[in-house]
């Protein structure tokens, strides 16, 4: 045995393991705080942040746990990453609390499915028998889709369409119930086929509807992202205003949440479901992040949401029912 392990000496050139544990402690605070700072703050800038920005949820988990142990072993990197995860609580756990119903008029009912092209029809139809909505907004939608959709009934429930129908991500649609009439003009999209449309209820109330589908934020598509996010149009004092589709898009993001503050909210959040995923679905991770959204003028009320699985699709289908003012 050598003379440094007699008595217990460290050999020359390593770092104490107590010295080790406090640089880690210290790490893993300045990583909660940072991720709370800019999560806070909007400060997400380029493809990695943004992405990470998604799961704030996770990370609030994570960190949350690593601040408790580190409350019991390094009281004074426990002080800052407790902070950084009262912070980041802030931010999420209002989603899972629903808020009264505010307006009580006539219902619209909205169902949004991001069909990747190739979703089972049969299972598309028999959503839209379950849930009788007035409007559905199909993204992803392929013109060999669309025939698909009416073989199995879509064009006997759904017989109003506003369709912008292209090969692979690109095409969009509105299938209604109710008359509708196309919108041109109300914004310039960016990134895919984002059509507009009024629908007339039975009662002679009137809504917009406008699919929603820009680029995902991934490498140098995150600057298209943003503008896209920028240029959808804001509520407007004259007709009741709905976007729903596949945002790429989380609350976690601030560029959702400037569209937001334009006056809309999220359908979901209202009725205390912000935090269910909607995305990947159908692959061997379960849905981690919730990216499709129903956005609503912030006069509508919210009387339910669901989100529901839908066969040979890797995104979930949103149902919003709202009542307008």
């Amino acid at each position: 045995m050598s003379i440094t392990a007699e008595k217990g000496l460290q050999a020359p050139g390593t770092v104490p393991r107590r010295a080790r544990r406090r640089w880690l402690s210290w790490l893993v605070a300045t990583v909660l705080v940072a991720w709370a700072v800019v999560r806070v703050f909007g400060l997400e800038t380029g493809s990695f942040l943004t992405q990470l920005m998604t799961f704030t949820p996770y990370g609030l988990a994570l960190g949350t746990v690593a601040a408790v142990t580190l409350a019991v072993r390094r009281r004074a990197a426990a002080v800052p990453a407790l902070a950084a995860c009262v912070a980041l609580a802030a931010t999420v756990l209002p989603r899972a609390f629903p808020e009264p119903l505010t307006a009580r008029g006539p219902a619209l009912k909205v169902l949004s499915i991001n069909l990747f092209s190739r979703a089972d029809a049969e299972a598309v139809v028999a959503l839209v028998r379950e849930y009788d909505p007035d409007v559905l907004s199909a993204l992803e939608l392929g013109p060999e889709t669309v025939r698909r959709l009416d073989a199995a009934g879509l064009d006997r429930l759904m017989p109003y369409r506003v369709l912008q129908p292209a090969w692979g991500a690109t095409g969009s649609g509105l299938f209604a119930k109710h008359p509708l009439t196309e919108e041109k003009g109300l914004f310039t999209p960016i990134g895919h086929n984002m059509p507009a449309a009024t629908v007339t209820l039975p009662s002679g109330a009137r809504a917009q509807v406008v699919a929603i589908h820009p680029n995902p934020p991934l490498g140098p598509m995150v600057t298209e992202w943003n503008a896209s996010l920028k240029a959808m149009p804001a509520p407007s004092p004259d007709v009741v205003r709905v976007l729903a589709g596949d945002f790429n898009a989380s609350l976690d993001h601030r560029a959702l949440r400037d569209l937001l503050a334009k006056g809309y909210v999220d359908a979901a959040t209202v009725v205390g479901r912000g935090l269910t995923p909607t995305w990947p679905h159908g692959r061997l991770l379960p849905p981690l992040i919730a990216i499709d959204h129903v956005l609503a003028d912030r006069r509508v009320g919210v009387a339910r949401v669901e989100v529901r699985d839908v066969p040979r699709t890797d995104h979930r289908a949103v149902f919003a029912e709202l009542r307008l003012p």
